[in-house]
């Protein structure tokens, strides 16, 4: 298969407001080693399945991983156009999905510092810097980032918010009490209140539009690096198992905590650079609803969970700690590329520096 035309991938047009992204049913994408091209291929109906033996080869964070997990977690999403919706549990691509997860939980488990108390994870977090803070690209973005720069990132988060909150709702039916009633609420505001065009995956959708991407789900899969991808299955790779819920309200207590700052700092630069209102909107909305939340995910969802399940907290700890393990590694790599000048997207927008080319896959 080949990378998505530059024609798709391209420079700000001339759009309308921006049809339910989920509608689209995304094509299967480019393989990127061995491992994603036997998956890709199978699931093409031309085939069988890798055998699960080849992900302990398979470098747990790199692209041919990444990729074929992801793939196999979009079963249970969107899925993929020509692909029998009977292959979400289809037996032999579970005991890939397993391998492939277990690949990726062991080196995590190594490379994250365990830490038994969830109030010191977190605590971590609210901590803001003073001043400017080189390793953050919401930083960046605010004082020096450029349209082309918030144009990629966009599309890099495209991946998760066009499907936001989904993940983190597979955790509901695993919790009871005062947690399972504070996530609902939360998850009730993720999704709109009710009201359709306030759903946050479709206030994304209207950001991009107004940064002139395209919208469809799925689209920027194949211009996306391995680190934006492990960041994805993580939420997936938590809700999809019983055994992981504390890890999954860890991730969710994370990214509440630390989305309230971040969106201040991302609505500031999408004013900087003239972006519309719609795209400035998505952020305003995560300012003021996540910093409510981060005190009831603090409270009443960890308080809930760990009132009920007190032999949790290491999990909790450990889906805070994972969670920003990862987002450090993908930031690491988007200031590098911004930093020389290039595109962080292995398929570079139109306006992108020309001397960037695209990044090869690991």
């Amino acid at each position: 298969m080949t990378a998505p035309a530059e024609t798709t991938a391209t420079a700000p047009v001339e759009t309308t407001a921006p049809v339910e992204s989920r509608r689209h049913i995304p094509e299967l994408p480019s393989p990127r080693g061995t491992l994603s091209h036997a998956l890709v291929t199978a699931l093409r109906g031309e085939g069988q399945a890798p055998d699960p033996g080849q992900a302990h080869q398979a470098e747990p964070y790199g692209d041919d991983l990444q990729l074929a997990l992801y793939v196999l977690y979009e079963l249970h999403y969107q899925g993929f156009s020509g692909v029998s919706d009977e292959c979400e549990w289809d037996p032999a691509l579970l005991a890939l999905r397993r391998a492939l997860e277990q690949r990726f939980l062991d080196a995590l488990d190594a490379d994250v510092p365990r830490c038994e108390d969830a109030g010191e994870a977190l605590g971590a977090l609210l901590v803001e810097p003073v001043g400017h803070d080189a390793s953050s690209v919401s930083h960046h973005l605010q004082r020096d980032g450029e349209p082309w720069q918030m144009r990629e990132y966009a599309a890099l988060r495209s991946l998760y918010h066009l499907k936001e909150a989904d993940p983190h709702a597979w955790v509901i039916p695993r919790l009871h009490g005062r947690a399972k009633a504070a996530m609902v609420a939360i998850e009730y505001d993720e999704f709109g209140a009710g009201r359709a065009e306030d759903v946050h995956a479709r206030l994304f959708a209207e950001l991009m539009t107004d940064l002139g991407l395209e919208t469809a789900y799925g689209h920027y899969l194949d211009a996306a690096p391995a680190e934006v991808l492990a960041t994805v299955n993580l939420m997936s790779l938590f809700g999809l198992h019983r055994a992981h819920r504390g890890a999954l309200v860890g991730h969710f207590a994370s990214v509440e905590v630390t989305s309230s700052p971040g969106s201040r700092r991302l609505a500031a630069a999408l004013r900087r650079i003239g972006a519309g209102p719609a795209a400035q909107r998505f952020y305003d909305e995560h300012v003021e609803a996540d910093a409510v939340h981060e005190q009831v995910v603090r409270r009443d969802v960890i308080g809930g969970l760990l009132d009920a399940e007190p032999g949790l907290e290491p999990d909790v700890a450990f889906g805070v700690r994972a969670t920003g393990f990862l987002e450090d590694r993908l930031a690491a790599r988007v200031l590098a590329a911004w930093h020389e000048g290039r595109s962080v997207l292995r398929v570079p927008l139109s306006d992108a520096p020309k001397a960037s080319g695209a990044s090869t896959a690991r």
